[in-house]
């Protein structure tokens, strides 16, 4: 329960993902639409262009559940002295 409500559940990055996801789909489209065989009839219309076009429609999945792992904090020597003072024992 420590989690921040303010905080926006999608970053800059899943938005650039989903982005690029349209793009693609955009791309996919194109190609199918631009086979020079009659009625798209060709490989690009049969096969690259539904390639492209199921995995545009896979990426907006990837940028939903994209999270940005979280960064190590690494503490300085100096810090773990000021938290924890050596105790020297004398024998």
């Amino acid at each position: 329960m420590g989690e921040k409500k303010d905080q926006m559940p999608f970053t800059r990055e899943n938005y650039l993902i989903m982005l690029a996801g349209i793009a693609l789909l955009i791309i996919g489209y194109i190609v199918m639409s631009s086979d020079k065989e009659e009625f798209g009839f060709g490989f690009m219309g049969l096969t690259l262009g539904p390639v492209i076009v199921f995995i545009a429609f896979l990426v907006p999945f990837v940028a939903i559940f994209y999270k940005k792992k979280a960064q190590k904090s690494v503490q300085s020597e100096e810090e773990i002295r000021q938290e924890k003072p050596v105790s020297k024992k004398r024998r």
